[in-house]
């Protein structure tokens, strides 16, 4: 269809399980300030004044639990948690982190000869890239992240008064010939203070949803929605449990692209659930960068300790200035794409990660430390010469 609607959703740094993103990303990154090849698969759980920590690093003990538990505290501090159900300083907090599982290992590692370094696991990863914004994003997941990132701004700035750290968005776009031309509903829903009104709140978030809008897209006021339920004081791990990597759509294309299905919080960049797909993405916005597509998507798949993925394949949704055979040909030749090629390429052994926990992996404007080095488009002139 030329002419639809699509729908994409974003949740708030303080959703439970943006708090569990947050504090395995916030663990990952301890490690690697300590040792850029540290391997990291930490989960956690919230609920109720509780913070569960489990998972698998090497080397152990590299970070201590007392320091993990303080990392843990410290992220949800910054957040904005000080309710009496889940309190920064009040939450329990434990620890169940052990060593790597030699196995895994075995199968991951160089033998500093021969044998390259494998992938941490099997799995697929797609890459998506198209012209909707400035970012090549989809327009509805970018205007969902940007209305709930600038509302947690302005809570923590204290511009405004009167918002709680857990908030979902919800953007509908009307499409013509292919292009998003306004927005049709618009759904905010946001944890507040006790006493406000659902009209107080209303009023609170309009400003943030015209904000983001381009001028005339506002959708109609019966489909502006705000806290339908009408209350929502209660929020965050008091509220509903949490665990770490539950919002892999949120974290990617809004559901405008298909997803592998691994998740990316708590793991260190040789897994290529998170460094594979942040290739894919960076090949795919360099091809559109390049313009050689409107649209791109593109799929990379591996196998645990094989370097190299075992396919490339692309897809530019009849929008290519070329051929798809001889773009994906080119895609191998100006980037090596084993999990050691990625890494190096992109600069992925670094402590970057806790703030791509919320507000989206992508789209992002990539940073001085390398934060966000995916989002480069420093490849596109070597992949027309490639072709």
């Amino acid at each position: 269809m030329s002419s639809y609607e699509f729908t994409s959703e974003s949740v708030s740094e303080g959703h439970p399980d943006k708090v569990c993103d947050r504090i395995s990303d916030t663990i990952l990154d301890a490690f690697l300030a300590r040792e850029a090849q540290a391997r990291v698969a930490v989960e956690t759980l919230t609920t109720t004044n509780l913070i569960v920590m489990a998972g698998e690093v090497r080397p152990d003990g590299l970070v201590s639990n007392d320091e993990m538990e303080a990392l843990a505290r410290e992220a949800v501090k910054d957040i904005g948690y000080e309710q009496d159900g889940f309190h920064w300083k009040n939450a329990e907090v434990m620890v169940r982190v052990h060593g790597q599982s030699a196995h895994i290992a075995q199968g991951v590692d160089s033998d500093g000869g021969n044998k390259d370094e494998g992938a941490g696991d099997q799995g697929i990863m797609f890459g998506y890239a198209c012209r909707e914004t400035e970012e090549l994003m989809p327009a509805p997941i970018a205007f969902s992240h940007k209305i709930l990132a600038d509302m947690a701004g302005a809570r923590k700035s204290g511009a405004v008064q009167g918002f709680g750290p857990d908030s979902k968005s919800q953007v509908t776009l009307a499409y013509e010939n292919g292009k998003p031309v306004r927005a049709t509903s618009v759904v905010v829903s946001t944890q507040h203070d006790e006493g406000l009104s659902q009209d107080d709140v209303r009023a609170l978030v309009r400003p943030f949803v015209e904000g983001v809008l381009p001028d005339g897209w506002m959708c109609p006021e019966e489909a502006f929605y705000v806290n339908p339920t009408g209350t929502f004081i209660i929020g965050g791990p008091d509220g509903d449990a949490g665990l770490t990597g539950r919002k892999i759509i949120v974290d990617t294309y809004g559901g405008a692209a298909p997803h592998g299905g691994g998740a990316f919080s708590g793991k260190d960049p040789t897994k290529v659930d998170r460094s594979a797909a942040y290739a894919s993405r960076y090949l795919a916005k360099n091809v559109v960068a390049a313009g050689l597509a409107e649209r791109c998507t593109i799929q990379l798949s591996y196998a645990i300790g094989v370097s190299q993925p075992l396919s490339i394949y692309v897809d530019m949704h009849d929008t290519g200035a070329v051929d798809a055979a001889a773009l994906q040909n080119a895609l191998a030749q100006v980037m090596d794409l084993s999990p050691r090629g990625i890494r190096e390429h992109l600069g992925l052994n670094k402590p970057i990660y806790a703030r791509t926990a919320a507000y989206g992996h992508f789209g992002r404007a990539p940073e001085a430390d390398g934060g966000f080095s995916w989002e480069r488009t420093d490849l596109a002139d070597a992949i027309k010469a490639a072709l």
